[in-house]
């Protein structure tokens, strides 16, 4: 038996390749919108809509090929049953994310606290209902601490923690970019807290001077590791300087950024 789902809008956000979104929609702040289809009746569709505080956006994630019985989430150092994860690879790639709704204006929806990535078509839009849909003494599966059971509605993440500094120039070089709409701190601090290893959701490599890079969208951000912690040195660009997006350009001319 097969199912055929046609798409009712399509998401617009920040995020143009999957290593660029958060691993959950309430990890960051991003805002987007989800932008549904003239002459459908949508209108009408999203009548009442605007007095919830969160929905449920169902999407198809068409940027997946294939499926895997096991993968290796983020937070677990062996290999999980898909159906125990929330890895994109699956046998119907079919997401779910709750995300905080600003606002509705005609047939465009404001979010933020999302993680889909930017042109992905939405199935489906519900009310995020608490009473119903938070279970805040669910226990966890394999992410529980010692098999105890969760007791918060948003229990602790419970994978090892990497403390992330930042040096002065990258501290001025986050505050320029802060300062021009683009925040860098919380996904780099999100990302290098799971530690300075690559892995399969992360895009760090080693330099040969003994420092990592990581790359968050078209930025880099060079650390070093200390111990336990990871200090964050400095901040580049990782556009050619011919084809450098006018803040990349104006970033470089500030801080003369090179990447090796």
């Amino acid at each position: 038996m097969r199912f055929e789902v046609e798409p009712i809008g399509v998401a617009r956000t920040p995020f143009a390749a999957k290593a660029d979104a958060p691993r959950q929609p309430r990890l960051g702040a991003v805002g987007g919108t989800l932008e549904l289809f003239p002459g459908r009746g949508f209108e009408d569709a999203l009548a009442d809509l605007e007095g919830w505080d969160a929905i449920w956006v169902v999407y198809w994630m068409d940027r997946v090929q294939g499926w895997r019985p096991k993968v290796k989430p983020p937070r677990s150092r062996t290999k999980r049953g898909v159906f125990s994860t929330r890895a994109p690879h699956r046998p119907n790639p079919i997401g779910l994310s709750a995300v905080r709704l600003e606002r509705v204006e005609g047939l465009v929806l404001h979010v933020r606290e999302l993680d889909l990535l930017d042109g992905t078509p939405v199935l489906d839009l519900k009310p995020y209902i608490p009473w119903a849909d938070a279970i805040p003494d669910a226990r966890t599966g394999w992410l529980e601490r010692e098999g105890e059971a969760a007791i918060a509605a948003r229990p602790d993440d419970p994978g090892p923690r990497w403390h992330v500094d930042f040096a002065p120039p990258a501290e001025a070089q986050l505050g320029f970019l802060a300062e021009h709409g683009e925040a860098l701190r919380a996904p780099i601090e999100e990302r290098l807290a799971l530690g300075p290893a690559p892995h399969a959701y992360r895009r760090i490599r080693r330099l040969g001077d003994g420092a990592f890079v990581l790359a968050v969208g078209a930025w880099r951000a060079r650390f070093r590791v200390e111990g336990a912690h990871v200090v964050v040195e400095s901040i580049e660009s990782g556009e050619r300087a011919e084809t450098a997006f006018p803040l990349h350009a104006a970033f470089r001319a500030r801080f003369a950024t090179t990447l090796p």
